[in-house]
């Protein structure tokens, strides 16, 4: 499903499904749109499950099962010129399982403008086995062809809330800031962020690279690494 330069757009009791091995099978990809509703959903594709791109603000994930999949993302930002920001989303009440990713903030390493993403609240969303449950990357660079380094400071995030996001993890980081050095992500809070690696010890890592977070009831076996 595409939502593309659309207002008061809802989606409800919707399921959609795709080999998990399929690729560029997005289940729901918006942009450049506003005041959207997702609510209890059932998505399994071989990329991301909701994606959302530049332009897309107010938006409201809730109720929603995603898996297999690449996750719950914004982004990838900063690809192309002129893009518009992304903020107001909320995404509550959901569940993942099996996928690739968890919550998702990506932005090009080579960012070709600059554009901000804020205001982004994740609530009540339980893990089951995915990999990355949480991760901000401003050095997002597929297929390794970004053109030039050192611009991801074009792409601001900031204002990011995770709360209560509990479950499992299939690899030891569960959670993975990966802000820009010149910009780094600001105003991150985490709120009883309690995930477990589904592997040996259960002990799963934080990495944060240029990021001011502020964490409260994080799980303390959870030791933390920057880089």
């Amino acid at each position: 499903m595409n939502i593309f330069q659309c207002k008061g757009v809802t989606v409800k009791d919707v399921k959609v499904s795709a080999p998990g091995d399929s690729p560029n099978t997005d289940g729901i990809h918006m942009g450049d749109s506003s005041n959207v509703s997702i609510i209890d959903t059932t998505i399994g594709v071989g990329d991301d499950c909701i994606s959302m791109g530049p332009g897309t603000t107010k938006v409201n994930i809730s109720g929603v099962t995603c898996g297999p999949g690449h996750g719950i993302s914004i982004g990838s930002l900063g690809r192309y010129k002129d893009e518009k920001d992304v903020t107001d989303i909320t995404v509550k009440n959901c569940v993942l399982k099996g996928s690739s990713n968890g919550l998702r903030i990506k932005s090009y390493e080579d960012a070709k403008s600059p554009l901000v993403a804020s205001k982004i609240t994740y609530e009540n969303v339980k893990m089951e086995d995915s990999g990355n449950p949480i991760i901000i990357d401003q050095k997002y660079c597929p297929n390794k062809l970004c053109t030039s380094k050192g611009d991801a400071d074009r792409v601001t995030v900031k204002d990011v809330t995770f709360k209560n996001i509990t479950g499992t993890s299939s690899t030891p980081e569960a959670v993975s800031l990966l802000c820009s050095e010149k910009k780094p992500c600001e105003g991150i809070t985490m709120s009883d962020v309690k995930i477990e690696y589904s592997g040996t010890n259960n002990k799963t890592m934080a990495v944060c690279t240029h990021v001011k977070v502020t964490a409260t009831g994080v799980d303390k076996r959870m030791p933390k690494r920057r880089v």
